[in-house]
């Protein structure tokens, strides 16, 4: 049964509100810090999700490496390094047989420039999609046997 105190008059001390005069006052009580923790692991990867995710990331990628081609053949152009590399490569190439030399800016053409960063792209695609399909394979064929990768996520307050 508790009884009810009048307004101004406080609690009588207990063992874990220390009164003012006790030695034990001048230490504060800390409750314990509390964390959650989350173990997680990673047993199997799905194949057919790493390689349309892997798909995806690198379509990305040679979509991104073509339009930064043509940015620095815009740039590089714009700057006369084509017509003043080419001027010096047609000067060393030229002979008595081949007046003309090689013509270094006609082969490094913005369309020649642009059907060469494509192929590279397709083929990165093609390469970057079997590999991390590849990868989700052996990483199943590993984890069958080591349990996988284990993560701990924790959060403290």
């Amino acid at each position: 049964m508790t009884t009810a105190r009048p307004a101004g008059e406080s609690a009588p001390p207990t063992a874990s509100t220390p009164s003012a005069g006790h030695p034990a006052a001048a230490r504060s009580v800390v409750p314990p810090a509390r964390s959650r923790r989350a173990r997680l692991r990673a047993a199997r990867v799905d194949p057919w999700s790493v390689m349309k995710v892997s798909f995806l990331l690198s379509v990305a990628l040679g979509v991104v490496t073509i339009v930064a081609v043509s940015l620095l053949w815009i740039v590089l152009n714009g700057l006369g390094v084509f017509d003043s590399l080419g001027g010096t490569v047609k000067e060393v190439t030229q002979s008595e047989t081949d007046p003309e030399g090689f013509d270094l800016k006609a082969t490094l053409s913005m369309q020649n420039t642009l059907v060469f960063s494509s192929a590279i792209a397709v083929i990165d695609v093609i390469l970057v999609t079997a590999l991390a399909t590849l990868g989700a394979f052996l990483y199943n064929l590993t984890a069958s046997f080591t349990g996988g990768i284990e993560v701990t996520l924790a959060e403290e307050d």
